[in-house]
């Protein structure tokens, strides 16, 4: 059995605080990008920032350069925007919906 067939077979079997530490540590392999209850919606936000990411997607969306979004985001490194496309690529749905979201704003 693979381990990824354990973890399966684990999940039901683990308690709400487990699951939440799970989802934590799995979170760790997109670094630098954290989802934090009560702070920007509960949205992925850069570690120790409250941009979220969704921010960085959309002003690439528009034509935005990588130079330009660091300028406009001095906290921000280019590691974080590859980071950031990285995170996006793999939640896209949840990136479209925020942007959605609060352009509708």
């Amino acid at each position: 059995m693979s381990t990824l067939t354990e973890v399966r077979e684990a999940l039901p079997r683990l308690s709400e605080a487990e699951r939440y530490d799970l989802l934590r540590d799995l979170a760790a392999a997109v670094p630098n990008i954290v989802k934090t209850p009560k702070v920007c919606g509960g949205e992925a936000c850069f570690v120790r920032t409250r941009i979220p990411v969704w921010t960085v997607v959309r002003a690439r969306q528009l034509g935005v350069s990588e130079a330009g979004i660091l300028d406009s985001f001095p906290s921000l490194t280019a590691e974080d925007l590859v980071h950031a496309y990285h995170y996006a690529r793999a939640n896209a749905g949840e990136i479209a919906r925020a942007i959605s979201e609060n352009e509708e704003d």
